[in-house]
């Protein structure tokens, strides 16, 4: 029989519980750290166009968020002024086209792309994408994701934060840093997981696994 996320972590509070107050209060505040590359979320019409009619993404890798998953498909992002090659796409298909690139990778495209929460649809210089089965042109939904803490419903009412919300989270660490402004996104359906791009991770040193803490707003 599966057990859900909140049974789990409503036994990990529970132990928690029992340990001293310092400690109960440090290990609640840690959380796992996912550092972002550039990737695509496609629709299921643009997934079309770019890999065939009735393609089906092909999975290599699950990711921490439950069902997400990178896919064995790439695309070649173009625009006047630059090139970014062999761009992973993410499944499942979803609604809508997204492409989430950093700082650095806005600087070689030449672009100018806005800073975007997840599922923001703001105008953008014109990207292409550019599969193996052909090309679709989006000036919008193009950006660099706003770094951000996935929290489940009770790890958020442990920690006292609520969905929307911004908190300071630090990093440890010889290149030690507080990241101020991240969101706050609760959902049963998500693990927890303290999300930053590359550029923001390369900044201090962050890799994939490292603990980082919550401070709060």
């Amino acid at each position: 029989m599966a057990i859900s996320k909140d049974l789990v972590d409503k036994i990990v509070s529970e132990i928690l519980q029992s340990l001293p107050e310092s400690r109960v209060e440090h290990d609640l505040a840690l959380v796992v750290a996912g550092v972002s590359n550039r990737h695509v979320h496609l629709s299921r019409k643009d997934g079309d166009r770019l890999f065939g009619s009735g393609h089906e993404l092909t999975p290599i890798k699950d990711l921490r968020q439950p069902g997400q998953f990178a896919c064995k498909e790439t695309v070649t992002l173009g625009t006047s002024g630059g090139v970014l090659e062999s761009v992973r796409v993410l499944g499942p298909y979803r609604k809508a086209t997204q492409v989430e690139i950093s700082a650095s990778d806005a600087r070689r495209l030449r672009i100018k792309a806005p800073l975007v929460k997840s599922g923001a649809d703001l105008p953008c210089d014109p990207v292409t994408l550019i599969g193996p089965a052909g090309s679709i042109t989006v000036e919008g939904g193009v950006g660099i994701a706003w770094r951000h803490l996935h929290l489940t419903p009770l790890r958020a009412a442990e920690l006292s934060l609520k969905d929307g919300q911004e908190v300071s989270v630090e990093v440890p660490g010889d290149r030690g840093i507080v990241f101020n402004r991240v969101w706050v996104r609760v959902s049963d359906s998500m693990e927890v997981e303290f999300h930053v791009d590359v550029d923001e991770a390369n900044s201090c040193g962050l890799s994939t696994g490292d603990m980082v803490r919550v401070l709060g707003s």
